[in-house]
């Protein structure tokens, strides 16, 4: 069965993941390294079990943890290509760790999970997600939205959660 757990929400940082039997994918890391391993430890979650850490945007309270946390866990990051080259730019995401351009409205499989990611309205090229489970259930996330865009609710439409 799948499971949305939300590990830290707020202007400080924000970090989610999606999980589904062993397996699950990060969304954001906005704290240090040291909180989200705590949060993932009380939760009895391996690092080894994550198949990849989803980027919504730029913002420090959603990468401030990466690069810390990336290089002690090379794990492939994945976003929308403008945020991605931003991270790399200014040496968030370790050379280590392969980062992937998801190219909004196709679905991705990573791990487990079909991912598709979507535009949203952000001051800076920011993305929500539509997660596929293992389990057939779907899930969307969007963060920070200023406007209520057709893409979002088109994403949100049909959700389990």
């Amino acid at each position: 069965m799948a499971e949305f757990i939300s590990l830290y929400s707020g202007s400080s940082g924000n970090c989610a993941l999606i999980r589904s039997e062993d397996k699950y994918l990060l969304i954001d890391m906005g704290k240090s390294c040291r909180t989200t391993l705590t949060a993932l430890k009380s939760l009895g979650l391996a690092v080894s079990d994550c198949v990849g850490i989803l980027v919504t945007h730029e913002h420090s309270d959603h990468v401030a943890g990466l690069d810390t946390f990336l290089k002690k866990y090379p794990l492939p990051v994945y976003g929308a290509e403008e945020t991605l080259e931003f991270l790399d730019a200014n040496g968030v995401v370790p050379a280590t760790c392969d980062m992937t351009a998801l190219t909004p409205g196709r679905e991705e499989d990573i791990g487990c999970f079909g991912v598709q990611s979507f535009p949203t309205s952000h001051d800076v090229p920011c993305v929500g997600y539509r997660i596929h489970t293992p389990d057939d259930k779907t899930m969307t996330i969007a963060t920070d939205l200023g406007t209520l865009t057709p893409p979002v609710h088109e994403a949100l439409s049909g959700c389990d959660l």
